[in-house]
């Protein structure tokens, strides 16, 4: 990345070139000396240089990599810790990381496995011979060079013979996934052995891209490190047992450096070829196919292909479950400390190009809260609710500096986006204070006005009640309310019109204003029509039909915003409507006997004369299905994500993420991203244009009983974004940096 305006231009004599990472304690350039050699420069940031305690630590780090000068690290070339910002020149490694290859490109071969096992036994007898334990041994730590890996970042290592350095400071240090179960449950212990444990489970990630004990928290990633018995899964048979000494239990059961190397030898021979990629022409485009992954079973059969989407996608669960943040290719020690505090929790991986992220809010900071918390005016307990009906996650829109939000039992609330402060909590109509069940919904804002629907059934009575109200935005008071019939279709909002079906048997949609409520035009539904609405566009598209879906054909209807004027098409009964795209209305054919929720072919029909024109979609798409920007979003249950042109039908990427039961995508089209959310406060982001995942985050929510489909939602809040939990949660993200940790609200 480009330097940044307040970035240093010079340190110790090297001129600094270019950014390659950024974490809690200091920043990583790339910098040339006079004589033209290249070098990485770690630099201390401003505000620890004062800190006598981190300057301490930051000298045991450069002592340590001093000690260690094999072939198979980075060694240091200058260092002056006590320079006014400290840093530290260490050799320039041109290539990426462990985790960043298998993120791109899935597990690797046989060849680069044995070239992978080999290098890092050399590399730790290196290292144990220095009397240095390295303790942080992952693949955000070993570098892919040509002539063979590279283990870089010694920030948490310590002497072998030292058991009282400034790093026992009794919090976990490491990094659960890939951490020994001695530095667990009695980090005093940890010896050359705990290594050798984490060079087994780097291992099994590299063949696999997995951890051995990959679980959904680091809570449980590290109760199975320490009880469980690692998960070989695609592990070949000859790796298998070499890998399970490497992860006993018991330190003394694991072998030594200098036996490994002939171990791995016999156990990934060489062939004699390079096992590489072959490149195909597949579907118009240019497939990288494999035909042996990397220590998988299979890899004896030469039919195996695995494509490259695939590949990429799937070493994406680890990321997830070890908290860590997606390293730069050239993240030479992208992965740092935190600050003073916090010294011994990673952070997150600074992705702040200005080319994608845009500028937080004036006044932000990372906060979470819930929707239950006190309001500063209005209903102030949301415990004073009377009760809730059938249960549907919270939804939220965001607005400017302002969160809205309402659920079944949730009242309408405003959430300060800066802040997570609960500005206002709003009451119904009738009072959600009395007897009954209640549900609210945000339907839209705008005007600085916030419309909701509200549900109401009163005790002992079956009867559903539903009514529109308008609130101010800012202080939250009533600026009008009606009673309404969502018999045929429900209330529905689009710019500053409110559409809702009147309360004299619902079929005449009534269109307000929707900060006066004055009434705008009418239209009316045919009697027996239920009807459902699309998101807006350039129309209100509404699709109606009677109660017997089987029936051949349905109805839709194109309103006109400005008078209501409809314009109606036939389509088939199992098209799917999904909203508006180039001035047509877009939606999805299933076939006429499907078994399943499969959709075959786009239709787009033109609002003015009704006329459909039908594209075939190069592959089938199933389950959720958005659009944005152009593009149809497809999400798996599994956390598959397929984008499909809208136009052209052709699919344009397929990448799998560990975002299991994901709902839906939210697509920001300034910063070129999708991001997709879990019920338990999981976030991935992933490059709009080629499908390349940016990260993954770990679950924010303090619980998450409800997994259903829409329990979860991301909003774009200006440079920040705002997340919530199926359970009524909500905290904010810097999408350059997700792993930073929120604050209370």
């Amino acid at each position: 990345m480009p330097l940044r305006k307040d970035d240093p231009k010079s340190v110790g004599g090297y001129r600094l070139l270019d950014r390659l990472g950024a974490g809690g304690m200091g920043a990583v350039y790339r910098g040339r000396s006079r004589s033209g050699r290249e070098v990485a420069v770690k630099v201390v940031h401003a505000q620890y240089a004062e800190d006598p305690v981190f300057r301490t630590r930051f000298r045991q780090e450069i002592a340590a990599v001093r000690k260690v000068s094999g072939v198979f690290t980075a060694p240091v070339v200058d260092a002056d810790p006590d320079a006014e910002r400290p840093w530290m020149a260490t050799q320039y490694v041109p290539g990426p990381s462990l985790a960043a290859r298998i993120r791109d490109e899935g597990p690797l071969n046989r060849t680069e496995l044995r070239r992978l096992a080999l290098g890092l036994v050399e590399a730790l007898r290196d290292i144990h011979r220095a009397g240095v334990v390295h303790r942080d041994l992952k693949p955000a730590n070993v570098l892919m060079a040509d002539d063979g890996p590279r283990v870089i970042d010694f920030g948490i290592s310590r002497a072998a013979e030292n058991h009282n350095t400034l790093t026992e400071t009794g919090q976990m240090i490491g990094t659960p996934p890939f951490m020994s179960p001695e530095q667990l449950t009695d980090a005093r212990s940890v010896g050359p052995a705990s290594d050798v444990f984490s060079l087994g489970a780097l291992i099994v990630f590299a063949a696999t891209a997995r951890g051995p004990f990959d679980a959904d928290s680091p809570y449980l990633t590290a109760y199975r490190v320490v009880h469980d018995a690692p998960v070989l899964d695609g592990v070949a048979e000859p790796l298998r047992p070499i890998l399970e000494r490497c992860l006993a239990k018991d330190p003394g059961e694991r072998p030594e450096p200098g036996t490994l190397a002939a171990e791995f030898m016999a156990a990934l021979p060489e062939t004699g070829d390079d096992e590489g990629a072959t490149v195909r022409l597949r579907a118009g485009e240019l497939a990288l196919v494999r035909t042996r992954p990397a220590g998988t079973p299979e890899a004896d059969s030469p039919s195996y292909e695995e494509p490259p989407a695939r590949r990429k996608g799937r070493a994406r669960r680890l990321w997830a479950v070890a908290g860590t943040a997606v390293v730069l290719a050239l993240g030479l020690t992208a992965y740092l400390l935190a600050g003073p505090g916090h010294e011994d929790r990673p952070q997150g991986t600074d992705l702040a190009a200005p080319s994608r992220w845009a500028a937080l809010p004036a006044g932000w900071r990372p906060w979470q809260t819930t929707m239950e918390a006190t309001a500063a005016s209005g209903v102030k307990k949301a415990s004073d609710v009377a009760g809730v009906g059938h249960f549907d996650a919270p939804r939220c829109m965001a607005d400017g500096t302002a969160v809205f939000c309402a659920g079944d039992g949730t009242l309408p609330v405003r959430i300060d986006a800066l802040t997570g402060k609960a500005v206002w909590r709003a009451d119904g109509v009738p009072s959600a204070l009395g007897k009954g069940l209640f549900s609210f919904s945000v339907l839209g804002v705008v005007d600085g006005t916030v419309v909701v629907e509200q549900l109401y059934r009163p005790s002992g009575d079956g009867e559903q009640r539903f009514s529109v109200s308008a609130l101010d935005a800012r202080t939250g008071k009533r600026l009008w309310h009606r009673a309404v019939n969502a018999g045929q279709a429900r209330p529905h909002m689009s710019g500053d019109l409110v559409v809702a079906p009147d309360d004299d048997g619902g079929r005449t949609l009534v269109a307000r204003s929707a900060r006066t409520g004055a009434e705008r035009w009418t239209a009316t539904l045919r009697e027996g029509q239920y009807c459902d609405w699309a998101p807006t566009g350039p129309a209100l598209p509404l699709m109606c039909g009677p109660a017997e879906w089987g029936t051949k054909n349905r109805l839709l209807l194109s309103l006109d915003p400005a008078d209501g004027t409809a314009r109606t098409a036939r389509v088939p009964s199992q098209s799917l409507l999904l909203g508006t795209y180039d001035g047509r209305v877009l939606l999805l054919d299933r076939p006429e006997k499907a078994e399943r929720d499969t959709f075959v072919r786009i239709r787009r029909v033109d609002p003015d004369t009704g006329r459909s024109t039908v594209t075939e979609l190069a592959q089938d798409l199933d389950e959720d299905v958005t659009l944005a920007g152009g593009v149809l979003w497809c999400v798996s249950s599994s956390g598959r994500l397929t984008a499909v042109s809208a136009r052209t039908g052709e699919r344009l990427w397929t990448t799998r993420t560990s975002m299991e039961r994901s709902w839906g995508i939210t697509h920001d089209p300034r910063a070129r991203t999708v991001y997709l959310s879990t019920a338990s406060g999981r976030v991935a982001a992933l490059d709009a244009r080629k499908g390349t995942l940016l990260w993954e985050t770990m679950p924010r929510a303090q619980r998450a009983e409800s997994l259903g489909q829409e329990s979860s939602q991301v909003l774009l809040n200006g440079g920040a974004l705002v997340v919530t939990t199926s359970e009524g949660g909500l905290f904010t993200l810097d999408p350059a940096h997700p792993d930073r940790e929120p604050v209370s609200g």
